[in-house]
């Protein structure tokens, strides 16, 4: 493949690239490269001729069009490689970051959101015409068949998975009834659906955004775009937000067709529903079954919009909605929900000062006695520090009896946690104590807030009750 590329590029270019570095993969089988020289340009190797002819002729349409979509300038004789621009290293994703992170977008982030989705109904009405939509691949529209594909996709990858029980007839007569629902929403006009609008897919360059991953997009409806985009599970949008990016949707839409927000609204809930089912499928695939840690990390973000969604209800799906109901409550995703709602407070602290007491009214928790360990205070070269201080730090981990000790702690106080967020408790007390509560008892509260809140993504309430250091780390 890379000499296939390098080929290529030196018959576009009239010399060899520099270099030739492998791009992390995605959800597809193909394969990225980045020809470093002048110019750079970014490799693209498939498996499917087919996937390929319809990336490059949308791509070709598009530019045609003057949509920000990046140029396909040489093609191998198999089709199965081919170079196109490159759009740089940033991500939409990767620039609303924060957002993801803490729910809380900022103006930044916002306003490229807002670019972004003011971009849509271009890419859906202007990509549309003079479109050869038999093309299109794998399917040359959002029809009756490519419905039921997917939803099958989630029924036989994802809901079986689960260990769900439930009827396939029932569930059957209800995706029949939401695939009609959903050909229903289809618009009289051509509406070219990217069918997966994310924000993995839109690459930002000198501050605009360009299109990336549009080869399985075909005739369909427009809501879809805006679910697939609004309801990515790893974007963590709030509901305000969400609401904000929808008014300036439809205004951008308003050029090419009118809909009333209220009508819009109760067309896309379906959409969003049938989307979500959709990417839960691809989810169980490419993360159960092809073992893709990405799309598994991805799994309880998903689950928790599905769960939103079924509060509401959809009367029109009754068993698919009582089988959706069980399966999000399903142990192994409530660890997910409950995560916000625990805080675990660790703290460090002095015998010589009492054991703390647990203001949550719990009762208390476990007190861990670091006394044990060899104590770095019996030198004078660390009196004046605590186990925040790297001296400290680089002692206590070379001499090894603490990281043996936190071994221990961390195996305990795992379970614990996990436990406790299966049950949808709220709170949960950890203490460390040592003499002067400065140094081992610093180190070991430190280490296990951390380590709490990276592997289980919770609110940690962090106390080092000695140095009155008070600090939130946020479930993330």
């Amino acid at each position: 493949m890379i000499q296939t590329l390098e080929t290529l590029y030196s018959q576009f270019t009239g010399h060899a690239p520099e270099s030739v570095e492998a791009l992390p993969g995605a959800g597809s089988n193909r394969s990225y490269y980045r020809l470093k020289g002048t110019p750079t340009l970014i490799g693209v190797c498939g498996t499917s001729r087919e996937e390929n002819e319809a990336f490059i002729y949308l791509s070709r349409h598009f530019q045609a069009q003057h949509l920000p979509v990046p140029a396909v300038h040489a093609v191998s004789n198999d089709g199965l490689c081919y170079l196109q621009d490159d759009l740089g290293t940033d991500s939409l994703f990767q620039l609303i970051a924060h957002g993801r992170e803490t729910g809380e977008f900022d103006s930044t982030e916002k306003e490229l959101l807002k670019k972004v989705i003011r971009l849509l109904p271009r890419i859906q009405f202007e990509g549309a015409q003079g479109l050869d939509f038999g093309k299109c691949y794998p399917a040359v529209e959002f029809n009756h068949r490519s419905i039921l594909w997917d939803l099958n996709y989630f029924k036989y990858c994802f809901l079986k998975a689960t260990g769900v029980e439930f009827r396939e007839d029932l569930l059957e007569d209800d995706f029949e009834t939401l695939c009609q629902t959903l050909i229903e929403s289809m618009e009289p006009q051509p509406v070219f659906m990217y069918r997966d609008f994310q924000s993995r897919n839109i690459m930002v360059k000198d501050g605009e955004p360009y299109l990336i991953d549009f080869q399985g997009g075909r005739k369909g409806p427009l809501y879809y775009d805006v679910a697939s985009f609004l309801w990515q599970a790893k974007a963590n949008y709030p509901d305000s937000l969400r609401q904000e990016l929808i008014d300036e949707y439809l205004e951008a839409l308003r050029p090419y067709k009118q809909i009333e927000k209220e009508v819009f609204l109760s067309r896309l809930r379906h959409v969003v529903l049938f989307r979500t089912l959709q990417v839960l499928g691809a989810y169980g695939f490419r993360g159960y079954f092809e073992k893709k840690t990405h799309f598994i990390e991805s799994i309880p973000f998903a689950i928790e919009n599905l769960r939103q969604l079924l509060q509401e209800g959809f009367p029109e799906y009754p068993y698919l909605c009582e089988v959706l109901q069980r399966m999000t409550e399903l142990k192994q995703f409530a660890a997910a929900r409950n995560r916000r709602n625990l805080t675990v407070t660790v703290m460090s602290f002095s015998y010589r000062k009492g054991i703390p007491a647990d203001e949550s009214g719990n009762g208390g928790g476990y007190v861990f006695d670091c006394r044990a360990v060899h104590n770095p205070g019996r030198y004078e070269q660390y009196k004046s520090l605590t186990g925040l201080n790297t001296p400290v730090i680089e002692f206590l981990e070379k001499d090894g009896e603490i990281t043996e000790f936190l071994r221990h702690t961390d195996a305990l106080v795992d379970a614990h946690v996990q436990r406790f967020l299966e049950r949808g408790f709220s709170h949960l007390m950890i203490c460390f104590g040592c003499t002067g509560g400065q140094h081992r008892s610093v180190y070991s509260a430190q280490h296990t807030a951390v380590h709490l809140h990276e592997k289980f993504k919770i609110n940690v309430h962090l106390i080092h009750r000695e140095q009155q250091i008070d600090q939130l780390l946020k479930a993330k």
